[in-house]
């Protein structure tokens, strides 16, 4: 069973979900997409509740108003954080989660501790964990492993395509260039045309000129009055 809420703190509104006890945290940890970032309470027990971001959000710029709700769901979802004022919320990237094989249940550490991130949450604001309430939704028999092979295919499909794009205007760039070039080749040898023609008025006769054989003969002829 996995837990649907939305944030409407941020437009278009943002997803946000967590498993139902440590065992569904175990399978949310072990599917979780690159765009998920993982929020806790800490060093309490709490629910692993995780924001999945959209374009163009990153981790490291999500709005404060967002943060807020993230952080007010985490404290809502502690047993012993929910009745504790000025506690800090942790986040992190899914990616930069580490599990170990000798780790309990729904337990993690990170990859990089510098790339955890704290809210500090003075209390409990009932009016924003009321308003997320109001959004949840119970999905039952999530397939978290087909929900990410899904993804995963889509994610190629989409990077196959702009490979296509890329190479369909590249190939359109270079057709165009070589028609280009073949129209001016065109052009110049038009041009060459007509200036032999202009050179060829210039310089020649307008009547039919005599042949090699005719000018031959007339040539021994005045040879022979000569002699």
């Amino acid at each position: 069973m996995v837990l649907y809420f939305t944030s409407d703190a941020v437009s278009p509104p943002a997803t946000i979900y967590m498993g139902k006890d440590k065992f569904e945290n175990e399978e949310l940890i072990k599917h979780g997409w690159p765009e998920d970032v993982w929020f806790h309470v800490d060093k309490l027990s709490s629910a692993h509740v995780y924001l999945r971001l959209t374009p163009p959000m990153l981790w490291t710029s999500i709005p404060q108003a967002l943060l807020d709700d993230l952080a007010q769901l985490c404290k809502a979802n502690s047993i012993e954080g929910n009745k504790k004022d000025n506690i800090t919320i942790i986040y992190t990237p899914w990616s930069n989660l580490l599990k170990r094989g000798d780790m309990a249940t729904g337990q993690v550490s990170f990859k990089n501790p510098q790339l955890v991130r704290r809210v500090f949450v003075a209390e409990r604001i009932n009016m924003v964990v009321n308003r997320l309430n109001r959004t949840k939704r119970v999905q039952e028999n999530v397939d978290l492993h087909k929900m990410r092979v899904d993804r995963d295919r889509e994610e190629s499909r989409a990077k196959k395509e702009e490979v296509r794009r890329a190479q369909k205007v590249k190939r359109q760039g270079a057709e165009a260039k070589q028609r280009a070039e073949e129209s001016y080749k065109d052009a110049f040898a038009v041009d060459r045309t007509k200036e032999k023609a202009k050179t060829s008025n210039v310089f020649g006769s307008d009547e039919e000129g005599d042949s090699d054989e005719e000018l031959s003969g007339r040539y021994a002829g005045d040879l022979d009055d000569l002699i």
